[in-house]
């Protein structure tokens, strides 16, 4: 199979682009520079040069805090670029695979998720996914939609690299412990999503590691696991404000996996232990 993977230099593009390769197929990743999500001739003329099978589209503004001051231009990437790209894939009959994330919900409650709960965003970067969501479902028959959530990856800033930066200046620290959700590993994501891709199984997944944690717990599991003496108490969000306004409940259900037939990734704290790992091999 052909495909072509946007967002490839982030963090779950670039392992994505790698699994999929390692799998046998003929793999084109783009980053933004080369297929930027505003230009539809851009998109266009790289469409017809690669002619895909299916493309998968990790590509995005993520900057949740940041897209508070640049709502324009966060939903020009997120909902615009992607609606542009869901038009160009029914043009060409490819299926496409839908990045998207846990912040199309309100957070509220105490349950996990299912794929057809009611989606109510509570910030600008939000509210454009889940306007990409829309366009994909609009246009598309055959398209994938997989939220996940607390992404961590060798390959970009995330929470675990945070941690293990504040660790050597800091002995306490203060993490937020009333928001609940699940880490999730790109080294594990990304073959599910390859497996996923590969399907015809249309529709809306959840993809996450297994369990559940606040961010006191996920940063305490870090420290434990890399062998960091560090003490931390646990604050609530109104202690911790940020522009953007997190869900409180990340939680998201596994049962459109289990219904499709795909495996559930492993365990939040085991993907920890394998980063660790892979952070320690890479840095030897």
């Amino acid at each position: 199979m052909k495909i072509l993977i946007t967002g490839a230099t982030g963090q779950l593009g670039h392992d994505c682009v790698e699994e999929c390769r390692a799998r046998g197929h003929e793999v084109h990743g783009v980053s933004s520079e080369l297929f930027p999500l505003s230009d539809e001739n851009v998109m266009r003329a790289v469409l017809e040069a690669v002619e895909p099978d299916a493309i998968l589209h990790a590509a995005a503004y993520t900057a949740v805090d940041q897209a508070e001051d640049e709502p324009s231009l966060c939903r020009k990437i997120n909902a615009a670029g992607t609606e542009i790209l869901a038009r160009l894939a029914r043009e060409r009959d490819v299926k496409l695979l839908y990045i998207s994330t846990d912040y199309v919900f309100p957070g509220t409650g105490d349950t996990p998720h299912e794929t057809n709960a009611l989606t109510s965003p509570h910030n600008v970067y939000g509210a454009s996914k889940l306007a990409g969501e829309e366009a994909v479902q609009q246009d598309l028959d055959k398209y994938f939609i997989v939220r996940t959530s607390w992404v961590f990856g060798l390959h970009g800033k995330n929470f675990v690299k945070s941690m293990l930066q504040l660790a050597k200046t800091n002995k306490i620290l203060s993490i937020v412990n009333d928001q609940i959700g699940s880490p999730t590993y790109t080294r594990d994501l990304a073959p599910l999503l390859a497996d996923i891709l590969e399907s015809e199984k249309y529709g809306i997944y959840h993809a996450t590691n297994e369990g559940f944690c606040s961010w006191a717990q996920f940063a305490r599991e870090i420290f434990r696991q890399a062998g960091i003496n560090v003490n931390v108490t646990n604050v609530p969000s109104h202690m911790y404000p940020t522009k953007a306004t997190r869900p409180k409940n990340s939680r998201l259900s596994k049962k459109s996996l289990d219904d499709a037939g795909f495996h559930r990734l492993p365990p939040w704290e085991d993907a920890v232990g394998r980063f660790l790992k892979e952070l320690k091999e890479t840095a030897e």
